[in-house]
């Protein structure tokens, strides 16, 4: 049985190493930032963060939530979110995955939640698998875009 319970300060690094892991386009520095901010009470996003451990308590796996007001292919607002889930390469498929979206589902439940929402880079196979082995359905896919607008503070950068 895998534990999973909210980080605290003292995972910091531990998550940090994660969550560079997951999102490795994003430099320590920011991460750093954004963890800090997180201890620091900002909670819009991630709202919670959950870890999951071996047996000898070595962090393996996270999960970071929010609460969206909307969410594609859901019908009620306020829909509990996975931002991020990672567990570490030579711990997958053992159920901590699994673990973590329990734990996570749990603490929609909480929060007033009725659904739960996520998303996945639209090539990224493996979280596709994992989402549907943990019961997610697919709703839709989606490419998203971007463009500067001139006269903004953005474009002048």
């Amino acid at each position: 049985m895998t534990l999973t319970r909210p980080v605290t300060t003292a995972d910091t690094d531990a998550w940090l190493r994660m969550r560079h892991a997951l999102w490795p386009d994003g430099n320590l520095a920011q991460h750093r930032q954004d963890i800090d901010r997180y201890f620091g009470g900002d909670r819009r996003e991630p709202a919670e963060v959950l870890l999951a451990l071996t047996a000898n308590s070595a962090p393996v796996g996270f999960a970071e939530l929010s609460i969206r007001n909307i969410v594609d292919g859901c019908a009620t607002n306020g829909v509990a979110y996975l931002e991020g889930w990672y567990v570490v390469p030579e711990f997958r498929r053992k159920g901590i995955g699994r673990a973590l979206i329990h734990a996570a589902e749990q603490w929609a439940v909480l929060q007033g939640c009725t659904e739960f929402g996520s998303d996945s880079e639209i090539d990224n196979d493996v979280s596709h698998a994992a989402h549907l082995r943990s019961g997610f359905e697919e709703t839709g896919r989606v490419r998203t875009f971007r463009k500067k607008l001139h006269g903004s503070d953005e474009s002048a950068t």
